[in-house]
């Protein structure tokens, strides 16, 4: 309901409201690499089936062809919205959880972050397996590292999804 009572017009007319999101900034101290692996899983498995995609012969029909764009288009779209997403999942690692204490602990830790977000920019740009399979493991180290920062053991374990490789748990 829109209030006609002048202090609050001036207020939304020099304070416009705007839509601002974040993880979390408070901060929350919730913190978990798993949602970018499984990003990274997701992103192996799309490259694979764009990959593994039929390309429609110079005889096939209309709806043959549309259906094969369809299909690539989609499959493209899901492959680079997993990759921004592993993007996304790795800065907020880096930028909110990681401390100056946990880069003498891990000195190779800027690294590794670098390394991995340029792993996703190849990844999300190309169709090759090769890049798909490089993020999947960049993400795998930082999950190992982000683990062992906490006091755990970092455990691989197969992944048993259709992308295969392996995901870190604490143990």
């Amino acid at each position: 309901m829109v209030s006609l009572n002048p202090i609050h017009i001036v207020k939304h007319w020099m304070f416009p409201e705007r839509l601002v999101c974040a993880h979390c900034d408070i901060p929350c101290g919730i913190y978990d690499p798993h949602l970018a692996q499984i990003a990274a899983h997701t992103v192996v498995r799309m490259s694979t089936l764009i990959n593994g995609l039929e390309k429609p012969g110079a005889d096939a029909t209309q709806d043959q062809s549309a259906i094969y764009v369809h299909k690539i288009s989609r499959m493209t779209n899901v492959k680079e919205h997993h990759a921004e997403l592993v993007k996304q999942e790795l800065r907020i690692l880096w930028a909110d959880y990681f401390k100056p204490e946990h880069i003498e602990q891990f000195p190779d830790l800027h690294d590794t972050f670098w390394k991995a977000m340029k792993e996703a920019s190849e990844a999300k740009v190309h169709r090759n397996l090769e890049a798909a399979n490089g993020l999947r493991d960049a993400v795998t180290k930082v999950a190992e590292i982000f683990w062992k920062s906490k006091g755990a053991s970092p455990v691989r374990k197969p992944s048993r999804q259709t992308s295969g490789g392996e995901l870190v748990y604490p143990e």
